[in-house]
């Protein structure tokens, strides 16, 4: 991790926090704080690099040799002049609206604007631009600023006076074809002690009448608490708004017609990584424009860098290398520690479910006794569960189905193969877990004689709970034959599996 030099203290803190946690391997995680020197030079293909700030340094490391030479994988995120969009449907009296203004004015000023996924364009429809422009300026203007540790601040300095000189630059550069109607480079009041060493910018709103000639406000980007309001006739204006960011990591859409939802959604997505739609019924569950989820994709095309992180265990992923495999099933199966259909496997002489985790193998098996479908199965099962679907109850109708004749019920012979593979006494098995990728594969009529091949898949060990018996999660597939040794369906079940140490 190499920070900047302005955020070097806060980002010590937070890896100390990350090592005392031990969640990662020690040295796994290291910090430099000033110059890496030559470091980049030195970096190999099985190596990522990973980068977040300013597209011009972005890009400087991506054209370095070593990353060009060695395919170095590279992953960037860079400027982005995120979007918000209020719908044409909204209008002052509606939740929606009250919804748009506090979360462009939250945006501009969490952490002071700082951040990638920050408001920089708020696109508004031409009725409503006085509207929002009023509402806004007078939700920032409650807005102290001053010392974070004071309980009343609600925005606080840039990083640094550095920054501070580098916003105010390019505020002057966006007053060249927008109109500042709020704060600005003016006298600010700041509440607090020492607020003379502090990198003060007032919360700042311009507005661009002309958005699709006055292209700067796509360009230039002020990162602090500066948003440029922007008014658009139709939704497919909106959306030609939105694409000339050229590509950025998050927009936001304020709407409670569906239809305009998809229309924008859908004109918009190709620009964006992230997209977030609010209407009144989701906006108590939202995280927020500038939040991205762990378990959602994070990064954008375009001048966003064109990179992506997160996305739950996809973000691993990108760390790593995939290499396809070729060979038996039974080969591979070995090299992966994982069951492929196809694969040897094993019969064994103890039942399955009276072995512990520790004594499975991966290959495992047990094929089981035989089982006759009966007419009074189908009718059983039709009056237990209530489903009396014609194909397994209605002769006629059968006849003329794809079945040509009644077939008994798929769930019935799931239900069927559990009573053939499941050992019914005590033992190290805990609990069945799950079912998943099942599939029907050919129909079972009344009179097939069906069994099975239950094979120990894949072995996952959970980490122990206080109070809780050591176990591990066996996957178990599940391949059921008819007479005739055609498989007529397939599916995996997860048990919970007592271990032994």
């Amino acid at each position: 991790v190499k920070p900047a030099s302005q955020t070097a203290y806060l980002t010590e803190k937070m890896v100390q926090a990350i090592i005392e946690s031990k969640l990662l391997p020690e040295g796994a995680l290291q910090l430099i704080c000033g110059s890496s020197g030559d470091l980049i030079d030195h970096l190999d293909f099985q190596d990522v690099l990973t980068f977040t700030g300013s597209a011009s340094t972005g890009l400087k490391l991506k054209a370095n040799p070593a990353i060009i030479n060695n395919s170095v994988r590279y992953n960037m995120e860079a400027d982005s002049l995120n979007c918000s969009i209020l719908g044409t449907d909204v209008t002052p009296d509606k939740v929606e609206f009250d919804l748009f203004i506090k979360e462009v004015a939250r945006e501009m000023t969490v952490k002071a604007g700082q951040k990638c996924t920050a408001i920089r364009r708020t696109i508004v429809p031409e009725h409503l631009l006085d509207d929002v422009n009023k509402a806004l300026q007078e939700r920032l203007s409650k807005i102290i600023v001053g010392d974070p540790k004071l309980d009343d601040v609600r925005m606080g300095p840039l990083a640094s006076l550095s920054q501070q000189s580098e916003v105010r630059k390019r505020i002057d550069e966006l007053k060249a074809s927008a109109e500042l109607v709020f704060g600005g480079n003016g006298k600010l009041d700041v509440k607090g002690d020492h607020i003379e060493k502090g990198a003060w910018i007032p919360a700042t709103v311009l507005i661009s009448k002309n958005p699709f000639k006055q292209r700067d406000v796509h360009d230039i980007e002020a990162f602090g608490p500066v948003t440029t309001l922007m008014p658009y006739k139709t939704t497919e204006d909106a959306i030609e708004l939105a694409k000339l960011g050229k590509g950025s990591l998050v927009g936001s859409l304020f709407t409670a017609n569906d239809q305009i939802a998809k229309e924008i959604t859908m004109g918009i997505a190709s620009h964006h990584g992230r997209l977030m739609i609010i209407n009144e019924y989701c906006s108590k569950e939202s995280t927020g424009h500038g939040s991205p989820l762990p378990h959602l994709v994070h990064g954008g095309p375009g001048r966003a860098g064109g990179g992506e992180e997160l996305g739950g265990i996809r973000s691993v992923l990108h760390y790593m290398q995939r290499t396809a495999l070729q060979g038996s099933p039974t080969t591979i199966s070995h090299i992966i520690n994982e069951y492929l259909p196809g694969a040897a496997h094993t019969e064994t002489e103890k039942h399955p479910f009276k072995k512990y985790f520790d004594e499975l193998k991966i290959g495992d098996s047990l094929t089981t006794h035989r089982r006759t479908i009966t007419e009074a199965d189908v009718v059983n099962f039709a009056g237990v569960s209530g489903d009396y679907f014609y194909a397994h109850t209605d002769e006629i109708a059968a006849e003329r189905s794809l079945f040509k004749k009644r077939v008994a019920h798929g769930y019935f012979v799931v239900s069927a193969a559990a009573g053939l593979f499941v050992w019914p006494g005590e033992g190290p098995v805990l609990a069945n877990y799950g079912l998943e990728n099942l599939r029907f594969i050919e129909p079972v009529y009344i009179g097939d004689t069906i069994h099975l091949k239950l094979i120990c898949k894949q072995k996952t060990e959970k980490e122990a709970r206080e109070d809780e018996k050591l176990q591990g999660v066996v996957e178990w597939a599940v391949e059921i034959y008819n007479q005739d040794e055609l498989m007529v369906a397939t599916y995996s079940i997860l048990t919970l599996v007592e271990r032994k140490k």
